[in-house]
């Protein structure tokens, strides 16, 4: 069983209460941008492709415009949680696979 809690460079994600702080300031995001965040969250250090992300967080089947949606979504996410959204230093671009986030995972 997966912890509720997961925690990487100080954004902390609480699956059961859908919470999100960053060091220790809560941060709003929307029910996609947290399901974002928490699939990201959960493979740490592991690139996902945009199609495996859009399929996972849709429930759909991509039909070739996931790219645009899921770069979207990733630029909300750096807008929130990164210092600076065009510098990430924790959502990162894996170039010609998708994204990962980068830092210390804990669990």
């Amino acid at each position: 069983m997966q912890s509720s809690v997961l925690t990487v460079d100080g954004i902390e994600l609480n699956d059961n209460a859908k919470t999100v702080t960053l060091e220790r300031q809560p941060v709003t995001l929307t029910p996609t941008e947290f399901v974002y965040l928490k699939m990201l969250m959960e493979t740490c250090r592991h690139s996902l492709f945009p199609k495996e992300i859009y399929e996972k967080v849709w429930e759909e089947d991509a039909i070739g415009n996931e790219s645009t949606t899921v770069a979207v979504h990733i630029r909300h996410l750096r807008e929130k949680l990164e210092i600076d959204p065009n510098e990430p230093r924790t959502l990162k671009v894996v170039w010609g696979q998708g994204y990962k986030m980068e830092g210390k995972h804990e669990k």
